[in-house]
């Protein structure tokens, strides 16, 4: 339907027959038609296909208030966000109109505050309007974006904010405290007919919490001992930390019970979920002078130190660990690796072991210590990559196949590498090591000179961690010996 062709009046919406649904229809209606069409809920969401996306389209096919129970980095927020996709692409409410005072010329503006059912207002202003200008009162067309409110919980929310207040210009202008015309509406209000989020709703304070309920349940609240009656047609969609929600006194019984389905967030199952998220948000890189490259086993390195953070008796597992950190992780990673080819004057940008060290600034931010002592905090950082590297390591190699390369190594060889040394150098290596080449090859490292330095990075290392190379670190560089 072109914008000439959509009714411009209450009369010529309803002579089109068009149906105003409440909005839970509409979302059931529009998630219907997605699941006929074989259409994902979603675009961009990972690893929820067979946990979360089938819960949450049980609970709006059910008519059901939603909250969101999980740790921060689950996607709880852009879900919510998503839902908005459930919706019409364009929906009707009535216009400004220009309203004449009966019994005098004088003109009054009269502007709905909020999103109007054209042919059922709820508020003071949408009834007056549909009163006096009846099927000639105008309407437009609103997009599914701006049906859309977001409120992040903190204890001092008022009921103001989220519900209204008497406005006292408005009473100035001589109209009595118990008009409701002298009430400025909150976010909840102005979200009528669209979706309204809260996040962290334990966070709001009890009494908030029971204007809450009244305004989602009864359908009034009191605002300066004024009882305002909005049947308000809002889905209120909230999310929590499980530990905060289900701590008794953080949030109160009947707001807990209003919600009909409660949906447990998780973090990614495997780490090709893990990966999958990080290519998808990452920045991008598109600098046309180099070419970016990361090796597969680099990329499980970087998400399976995430996954171990996960586990780790030293990191506050509370708070989580968000997909958030493998993101900055991986960006730091190739950030360093684009730092040295630019220095070295090289075009192939491939992240390295010794590149690692370079992402602790990143995962310092994005995780909660056990422990504060002096130093420590290196260390448990040092240990969580160790980990994630001999881990990936064993799942590309056995040791034993490794045995001819320990032996050369152990006949006297040794191998010097760096975060600064040019990728030609490693080339010089594998062809001096025969084993080393076998190995590198296994990797599919193929001839770019980048992957192959990478991949004897690794190889090292791994052979290092599993106790079959020593290491010894001089000057910035590092040596493996036998």
């Amino acid at each position: 339907m072109t914008s000439l062709e959509k009714p411009r009046t209450v009369g010529e919406l309803r002579a089109s027959g068009y149906q105003v649904l409440p909005v839970r229809e509409e979302l059931r209606k529009n998630l219907i038609a997605k699941i006929r069409r074989g259409e994902p809920m979603f675009s961009g969401i990972v690893g929820y296909g067979d946990t979360v996306i089938p819960a949450l389209e049980n609970a709006i096919l059910a008519g059901q208030d939603i909250i969101f129970l999980g740790e921060r980095g689950q996607a709880k927020s852009r879900m919510i966000r998503s839902l908005v996709e459930l919706l019409d692409e364009e929906t009707p409410t009535l216009a400004a109109v220009i309203l004449e005072e009966h019994g005098s010329h004088a003109h009054s503006l009269a502007e709905p505050e909020l999103l109007e059912n054209p042919f059922e207002p709820i508020s003071a202003i949408g009834k007056k309007i549909i009163e006096e200008m009846g099927d000639r009162a105008p309407i437009r067309w609103v997009r599914r974006e701006d049906r859309y409110g977001e409120k992040l919980a903190t204890p001092d929310i008022t009921i103001a904010d989220l519900i209204g207040e008497v406005d006292p210009i408005k009473v100035a202008e001589g109209r009595y405290l118990s008009d409701e015309l002298t009430i400025h509406y909150g976010l909840i209000p102005r979200t009528n007919r669209g979706i309204f989020c809260l996040n962290e709703l334990p966070d709001l304070a009890e009494r908030i919490q029971v204007g809450l309920l009244n305004i989602m349940e009864e359908r009034d609240v009191q605002i300066r001992g004024y009882r305002v009656r909005l049947p308000l047609d809002v889905f209120v969609v909230a999310s929590a930390n499980p530990e905060d929600y289900t701590n008794r006194g953080r949030i109160i019984t009947p707001l807990k019970d209003r919600y009909g389905a409660q949906i447990r967030t998780h973090y990614p199952r495997s780490i090709e979920y893990e990966i999958d998220i990080m290519e998808r948000e990452r920045s991008q890189f598109t600098d046309k002078d180099f070419t970016v490259s990361v090796p597969q086993f680099m990329k499980e390195v970087v998400a399976e130190i995430t996954r171990l953070a996960r586990r780790s008796p030293d990191v506050n597992q509370r708070s989580g660990v968000s997909v958030r950190a493998s993101i900055a992780n991986y960006e730091s990673l190739m950030a360093n690796a684009l730092r040295r080819a630019i220095r070295l004057g090289e075009n192939q940008v491939v992240p390295r072991v010794t590149d690692l060290p370079f992402i602790i600034p990143a995962i310092q931010g994005k995780i909660e210590l056990e422990t504060v002592e002096d130093g420590r905090e290196e260390q448990i950082l040092d240990k969580l990559i160790q980990g994630a590297l001999v881990a990936v390591f064993n799942r590309h190699f056995n040791i034993g196949e490794l045995e001819p390369l320990v032996q050369k190594f152990k006949s006297g060889i040794s191998v010097e590498v760096s975060d600064a040394m040019g990728s030609e150098e490693y080339i010089r290596l594998v062809r001096q090591i025969e084993p080393l080449s076998k190995a590198v090859d296994k990797l599919g490292a193929g001839a770019s000179p980048a992957t192959v330095a990478s991949a004897v990075e690794f190889v090292l290392e791994g052979l290092h961690l599993n106790k079959r190379l020593n290491k010894d670190k001089v000057s910035g560089r590092v040596q493996y010996r036998g």
